[in-house]
């Protein structure tokens, strides 16, 4: 991914190992396009010495943290600052903590074997509309498309909507679906709105929720 038109993307750190959150932080700060001045070991220890006049944009929390919860921390941050994008960066990759990331407000959730310059592309990512995906994640979410084997109830979706939510849960916007697809964004926005309709949901995280649960 070129940063060349980047914008300077504000990071904060929320990671109780120190050597993880001291070179996320190191790493950042010399691409350029980020800089991270807030790296602390909880959400405590952020919301405590957060400048409402400097918010970052986005936050790279961990799940596993001492005193409240990374999930737990979503749901506070995103209601007192609901403009903060939250990308989880953890160990867990089991579909209940997926699901209950995403719902509680995360954009995006990597996994910590993830490269520090994909992590560093996945910001940027989720800077300019997408929502990053480890590729072991995203294949979680996209299993839950797949037909149902016999005996079960099969999903309401056609291939072209399987099609439109793959793309949406690796992280591509409107457009890039639309580009992926050789559609018309004005297309991808039809198929989303007949998925919405489809599921009786209204945002991408209730899609996901749902797919989880296994009601798809």
């Amino acid at each position: 991914m070129s940063f060349v038109d980047f914008d300077m993307i504000s990071i904060a750190i929320i990671e109780d190992d120190a050597e993880i959150r001291e070179a996320l932080c190191r790493y950042l700060g010399k691409q350029g396009h980020f800089y991270c001045e807030c790296a602390v070991d909880s959400v405590e220890s952020f919301l405590d010495t957060l400048d409402e006049d400097k918010l970052p944009n986005i936050i790279l929390m961990d799940i596993g943290l001492p005193g409240m919860s990374g999930i737990s921390g979503i749901k506070i941050i995103k209601e007192r600052y609901p403009d903060i994008d939250i990308i989880m960066l953890t160990v867990y990759n089991d579909p209940d903590k997926i699901f209950d990331s995403l719902c509680a407000g995360a954009s995006g959730y990597l996994l910590k074997t993830t490269p520090l310059s994909e992590i560093r592309d996945a910001i940027g990512e989720l800077y300019y509309g997408g929502s990053p995906m480890s590729p072991e994640i995203a294949r979680k979410v996209v299993d839950f498309f797949h037909p149902k084997v016999s005996g079960q109830r099969e999903s309401p979706l056609t291939d072209r909507e399987k099609e439109i939510i793959a793309g949406m849960v690796d992280g591509l916007s409107y457009k890039m679906i639309a580009n992926h697809l050789n559609i018309s964004i004005e297309t991808v926005r039809y198929h989303i709105k007949n998925i919405y309709k489809k599921l009786h949901v209204h945002s991408k995280a209730q899609v996901i929720s749902k797919s989880l649960r296994g009601e798809i």
